[in-house]
């Protein structure tokens, strides 16, 4: 039996056999590019490469399978510059895709823009549905003072409740982070909970309802506004439900056009969607017959199967590992495995390991013990 350092390295060397195999491909496909999260101290910026005809195929989201990692760079230093330095690279061996799906980012948009400045054949740039509704959301609600006395609330009722007998109606968790990209949940809950406050009279003392009330003393006083929140998270919802499940072509766009416009005409979130609707249809007319991916969410959750994986490290880093994540993408068979560890021999993975990743915290940590081991026995 391989010991599993073996099994370890013929996956890495999958991984990096699948990039040496990346090359220019005759039909239409769009690049999905993000950044990890950070890792220690350093980043990986990936690009995946799908088929414009993949949401047709499959009839619903895209998987893993429909993708392939084209791009692969870990660094430290992240700016628009850099982005554009590596697309180069990365587009200059795979071909330039006829569209570039990316978040709102600032480095990204900026890393974009100054490639596609050099390049005769521009792609279309497709702003990530679930990042733009986030951020409409933010731009309606965060800064005003009943969100603001809303979600204070829930902070102090979420103490009160827990580990008592309500527990099972605590909040969502509100992300520091992109916490308006999960916020939908927030919103079914806030028009469960009003069902339950809506009790007339007094509560009996000791009741489940008088502690209820108890723990969150206000609650049916925000009534207004948790019903308008909860209105305009659940349409947000249904909206990127369909687009992400059929992408965007002239059906998707009359439906999330009808869903959107039952939002109030002030509505920063509706003015948001129904810009974006009116954008990105132009744009699906004019590069594919096929319903338009319009969703980066694929990339998110590549990102989830890899931190997953990274994370039962004692040490987080971002070290060579960081090569399994081609090796989780596309559909792998016998013949394109065999081939790719043909394409990658050990000796490429400490040359790619040079190259890409000077450093790592385990090395330093063992640089630094070690002198220290010197000092002690007096060794020169």
């Amino acid at each position: 039996m391989p010991h599993f350092t073996s099994t370890i390295n013929w996956t890495l060397r999958l991984g990096l056999g699948l990039l040496k195999q990346v090359k220019p491909v005759q039909q239409d496909w769009a690049a999905i590019i993000d950044h990890s999260i950070d890792i220690g101290t350093k980043k990986a910026l990936v690009v995946l490469r799908v088929p414009l005809d993949s949401l047709s195929r499959r009839g619903s989201a895209i998987q893993l399978q429909d993708c392939e990692c084209i791009g692969l760079k870990v660094c430290e230093k992240v700016n628009g510059e850099t982005v554009a330095q590596d697309l180069e690279g990365i587009f200059t061996r795979s071909g330039n895709p006829t569209v570039i799906i990316k978040d709102c980012d600032y480095t990204l948009q900026k890393g974009v823009r100054l490639w596609t400045e050099n390049q005769e054949n521009k792609p279309f740039v497709i702003e990530d549905i679930g990042h733009v509704v986030a951020s409409a959301l933010k731009d309606q609600f965060e800064k005003t003072k009943a969100y603001q006395r809303f979600t204070s609330l829930l902070s102090t009722g979420a103490q009160r409740l827990r580990q008592t007998e309500l527990a099972f109606l605590i909040p969502p968790k509100l992300r520091s982070k992109g916490r308006f990209q999960s916020i939908s949940k927030l919103g079914k809950w806030g028009d469960k909970m009003l069902i339950a406050f809506a009790v007339k009279g007094r509560a009996e003392k000791g009741s489940l309802l008088h502690k209820l009330r108890t723990a969150m003393p206000g609650f049916l006083g925000l009534k207004s506004f948790i019903k308008n929140f909860a209105k305009t998270t659940t349409v947000v919802s249904q909206v990127m439900e369909v687009l992400k499940n059929k992408g965007l072509d002239q059906a998707s766009y009359t439906q999330c056009y009808q869903l959107s416009a039952t939002l109030p005409r002030n509505s920063k979130v509706k003015k948001r969607l129904h810009r974006w609707l009116q954008t990105h249809i132009k744009i699906q007319e004019q590069t594919t017959s096929f319903p338009l991916l319009v969703s980066s969410d694929i990339i998110e959750s590549l990102f989830g199967n890899f931190k997953h994986i990274i994370e039962r490290s004692p040490q987080a880093d971002m070290n060579r590992t960081t090569l399994l994540i081609p090796a989780l993408c596309g559909n792998l068979n016998e013949p394109l495995i065999t081939q790719a560890l043909i394409e990658a021999c050990h000796n490429d993975l400490k040359v790619w390991e040079k190259e890409n990743i000077p450093y790592t915290v385990r090395k330093k940590r063992q640089a630094f013990f070690s002198e220290i081991e010197i000092q002690k026995t007096g060794k020169v």
